[in-house]
Order: structure tokens, then C-alpha cells, then sequence
């Protein structure tokens, strides 16, 4: 097959002008097209109200060789690549001993438990939370009740934070293997929308990532797989010098032994963190953002980037990306934007405060919120402690809670007022989405003053970008603390823990990705490296 890739089109072109364009793009006649698929498809809107659709289509045509050599100077038409995922070969040697272990049952070790599953090698997979439908149940306890369950919640559970999330699926990780296309087709066999094979910016929405994740764990289950729902993992079993895996001790008093297991813990795992480090598991500190969620109508953003062409079907809810770099030399940036979403509470530790953002797949909610975020480095601002990260996460967690009033409500400021240096007593025509509510007050009060002071030079900088984007009613609510774990766990060119054989250090909460598709592919590595060091198969 040949790929064309930059056929520019009108966004409401007609149904024979994507054909007429990739004739025209070869230079070949109608008999010589047989078919094609879209491989790809998204959008330039860098001219507002003047937005083209962007294609890359997969041909089969008569004598691809010819074309190809006539066109071996054109950057944009190429060989097909193969995208295909070959599954690394496991031999019955390499099938026998203790079953590896999967810790965490967020994308990544979801992705891993199931590359092990199709290998044969039947993973155990260790979850501290509930199965996904009651995790759902007690993740609106608190949204709605202010009733929080420390370890089953929007952090901890079956499908990990990216449960409820926008589930979006696109990363700007390297992935010269196409390993993110091997997750998108999990998720399609799963109940996933075939379209995220092909449109740009993919995402699937928390409704369909519940049940999607069911059916992941009972294909897992049926080749052999097999979960412990509210298990943690509390300790690491060794021996020998240099150290190797034998086993795990779990919160219920038990073992179990194992030879290799996968950590997939999710950057939230802060007494699991805790647990390593005396266990002695290399691991460095980390940068990460802290900030506030901001809330604008959907409507005001959808007209800001699409002009008259907003709400075009093919468009849908309108989103954005901004980065600013701030006096103070900090960088303030758009983190996890959520068209037509809600702000949502996703405390895992009682007393605290911490917000993310959550779209359904159909982004028809009246708000538009996104993170503008503060980056947080180790060398300025924890240079003493490897889990200082943390200590700085939860100091400012828990000034929000108080600010909120100590019930789970969240602060909240109109930004006109944040602008100012003014605490909010009330809040203009944007009603915040958050659950169980918000007060409003100074989020001074809850955020480190350079946050405070590059957040306030960059809203009037994003407003140049993005008209509307510092109206006075935007709401802002705080805080957004965990864009990313505070921890990396170095591991070798085989995967495994510097520290102890047989450790495989993977996904967010290792310090390896950041969000649904990078740890799915982060987890499928892991996997490989596992049944590599079981079978010596290559990765």
C-alpha cells in the first residue's frame, strides 16, 4: 500500500473530494485507484474560520512499484508502514516458574497484564482499590457527599486515574515501533470508537473507559490472568547480593511469590513511594506542575479558535495549548484541557484538596477547563529529599482543603479578582463545575507565591492568543497538583530496577509517562522486558 500524507481539504468538502485529491496527488487515473482507508485525519485552524481538514489515506493501487518511483522525491508519498504488533515468542521453558506479577491496574499495568496474558505466561495482577464499577460508586460519594474512601477513588482502582479523565489518547512520545497502535486496537476490541484509529486527536470519554476496562479484565482473565482487588503491596521479598526478586508481601498478611514483577503504581502512590525507598529502590527526584483548574464557556473557546466554523460536527468542542515563560523563570502551561468537561475532585489522602479534569466522550458539558499549571523543579524547590515532592504536593493540597472551608470543597477565584490580588466573595456567570462545591477565596492562600506570580503574567499573555481567555468571570479552582509523579525509578536497557533483578519500574508512576496512550505503550515495553528475561526472546 501507499501512504499520502498533507491532503488539504475544506471542511465540508464533498464525498468524492478526498478520491479526486489523491488522483490528482499521484498523477493516476480512476481504474488505477482500487481503494483506500484514512489513516489519519485532523485539522489546521491556525486560520480562524478558514479551517481545512488535514488527511493521511492509505491507497491500493495498480502497479504501486511505478508510483512509487515516480514519485521517490515526494516527501509526502511513501510505503505504508507496518504498524502491525508481533507478539514476542514464549517458550514452554520460559512459561514455567512463579507467575509474574502486575502491581497497579492503571493503563500501563492493564496493557502489560494483557501483552503477558496473549504470551501465555497467565500475570497476576495486584490492584489496592475495587473493581472499576465500585470504585465508580465510591468516587461520586465523594463528588457528591463529600464522603472520601482513601483507597478507592479517582487516584486508586480498577482503570487508574485515567479512568476518569477526558481519556484522551495521543502522546508526543517517541514510538518508532508503532506500540500506541497496538493500544488503540486493544481499545477498539474493547468498545472503543473505531475513529480513534484515525482522528488526530482521539479520546474516548470516563463512561466508555469503564467498560472498557471490564472487558479488558475478562479477556486477561480468560487466557489465564487472574486480579487481587484490594491488595496493596507492602513490601518487596529479596535475596542475594546483587538483590533479586522472590516475592511481594501484601496488605492482607499474605505472600506471594514471584520472580519478576512489573511496577505500575500510578504517580499517586505516595505511601507505596514511601515503602521503596526503604526497601531501597533506586529513585530520583522529579520535576512536576502545581496550579489551578480555569473554567471558560465552551462556547467562548470554541469561537476563539474556530470563529464562525465552531461546532461543526467534525470539529466538535474546541480545544487548546498554551505555554507562557514567565518573568520569575517559570513556565506556565495548558495541562490535560478538557473541552466541554468538568472540574472534578480527585483526592486520594483525607484533609486534602486536589482538582483534574473529566470529559465525557460526547464533550457536551457547558464548561471548558484545562490546568494552567506552574512547573515545579527538585533543584529549586526540594533539593534535600528524593520524596520532597511529595511533602511540597500535600503541604499545598492540604491549604486547600482548609481554604475550601474543610469540608472538600474547593477554593475558587474569579480571575478578574486573582488578577487583582483580591480574595472572591462571589462568582460571576461562569458556574463552576466541581463537585461537592466550591467557596470562594483567595488562591493565594493555597499556592506557592511564584506560582501565584507567573499565573497572573501569564493570563493576560494567553488572552493575546486566545480572546476571552482572562474574562473576569473565568473561574479558577486549585489545586492541580498531580500533573505527573514526583519520582523517576531509573531502570537498565532491560528494564529492570539498577537495584533488584526482576523489578521492572514502569508507567506514570515511575517517571515514564503521562497519560492513558504513553503508559499503555510504557506498559507493553514492560511486558516485553519481562518475557525477555524469562525466555531471552528479543525486545
Amino acid at each position: 500500500m501507499i501512504r499520502l500524507t498533507e491532503l488539504r481539504l475544506p471542511l465540508d468538502h464533498s464525498t468524492d473530494a478526498l478520491r479526486e485529491a489523491i488522483l490528482a496527488r499521484l498523477n493516476i487515473d480512476s481504474a488505477a485507484l482500487r481503494d483506500f482507508t484514512v489513516a489519519r485525519r485532523g485539522y489546521d485552524a491556525r486560520k480562524r474560520g478558514r479551517i481545512v481538514l488535514v488527511y493521511s489515506v492509505d491507497c491500493t493501487i495498480n502497479d504501486e512499484a511505478a508510483v512509487l518511483a515516480a514519485h521517490e522525491n515526494t516527501p509526502s508519498v511513501m510505503p505504508t508502514p507496518d504498524t502491525s504488533y508481533v507478539l514476542p515468542t514464549v517458550t514452554s521453558e520460559g512459561a514455567g516458574g512463579p507467575r509474574p506479577v502486575v502491581i497497579g491496574a492503571g493503563p500501563c499495568g492493564v496493557m502489560a497484564a494483557l501483552i503477558l496474558a496473549q504470551a501465555g505466561l497467565r500475570p497476576i495482577v495486584i490492584e489496592r482499590g475495587k473493581i472499576v464499577r465500585e470504585r465508580t460508586v465510591d468516587t461520586f460519594a465523594l463528588w457528591r457527599r463529600s464522603e472520601l474512601t482513601p483507597e478507592s477513588n479517582v487516584q486508586f482502582g480498577e482503570g487508574g486515574a485515567g479512568t476518569f479523565s477526558d481519556g484522551k489518547l495521543y502522546s508526543g512520545v517517541s514510538d518508532p515501533r508503532h506500540l500506541g497502535r497496538k493500544v488503540m486496537e486493544e481499545f477498539v476490541k474493547a468498545g472503543a470508537p473505531e475513529e480513534i484509529l484515525y482522528v488526530s486527536k482521539p479520546h474516548i470519554g470516563t463512561f466508555r473507559l469503564v467498560s472498557m476496562v471490564e472487558h479488558i479484565r475478562g479477556e486477561i482473565e480468560r487466557l489465564g490472568g487472574s486480579y487481587r482487588f484490594g491488595v496493596r503491596v507492602d513490601g518487596l521479598i529479596t535475596e542475594g547480593s546483587p538483590r533479586r526478586m522472590k516475592g511481594l508481601r501484601l496488605s492482607d498478611g499474605t505472600t506471594l511469590e514471584t520472580d519478576h514483577a512489573i511496577l505500575a503504581v500510578g504517580h499517586s502512590a505516595r505511601d507505596t513511594f514511601e515503602m521503596l525507598r526503604e526497601a531501597q529502590v533506586p529513585m530520583v527526584a522529579k520535576p512536576f506542575s502545581i496550579g489551578v483548574r480555569i473554567e471558560h464557556p465552551q462556547s467562548l473557546i470554541d469561537c476563539a479558535r474556530f470563529g464562525d466554523q465552531g461546532g461543526h460536527p467534525l470539529l466538535g468542542a474546541a480545544d487548546y495549548k498554551l505555554v507562557h515563560h514567565a518573568k520569575n523563570g517559570r513556565a506556565v502551561y495548558s495541562f490535560c484541557m478538557c473541552p466541554g468537561g468538568t472540574v472534578v475532585a480527585a483526592t486520594s489522602e483525607p484533609n486534602q484538596v486536589v482538582t483534574n479534569g473529566m470529559s465525557q466522550y460526547s464533550r457536551a458539558e457547558r464548561n471548558a477547563n484545562a490546568g494552567i499549571v506552574v512547573d515545579v523543579s527538585p533543584e529549586r524547590d526540594y533539593p534535600d529529599d528524593v520524596l520532597g515532592g511529595v511533602a511540597f504536593q500535600r503541604h499545598w493540597e492540604r491549604a486547600a482543603f482548609v481554604a475550601g472551608g474543610g469540608d472538600y470543597k474547593a477554593p475558587a477565584q474569579r480571575v478578574e479578582d486573582f488578577l487583582a490580588g483580591r480574595p472572591s466573595t462571589t462568582l460571576g456567570d461562569v458556574v463552576p463545575s466541581y463537585k461537592p462545591g466550591v467557596t470562594p477565596t483567595d488562591l493565594s492562600l493555597c499556592l506557592p507565591d511564584f506560582a501565584v506570580e507567573a499565573i497572573r503574567e501569564a493570563l493576560p499573555a494567553f488572552e493575546r492568543k486566545l480572546k476571552g481567555f482572562s474574562m473576569g468571570d473565568a473561574v479558577l479552582t486549585g489545586v492541580e497538583t498531580r500533573t505527573s509523579s514526583p519520582i523517576r525509578m531509573p531502570r537498565g536497557a532491560d528494564g529492570q530496577s539498577p537495584g533488584i533483578a526482576g523489578l521492572f519500574p514502569a508507567g506514570e508512576g515511575a517517571g515514564y509517562a503521562g497519560g492513558i496512550l504513553s503508559a499503555g505503550i510504557d506498559g507493553i515495553r514492560a511486558a516485553e522486558w519481562v518475557i525477555h528475561a524469562l525466555t531471552g526472546s528479543p525486545v
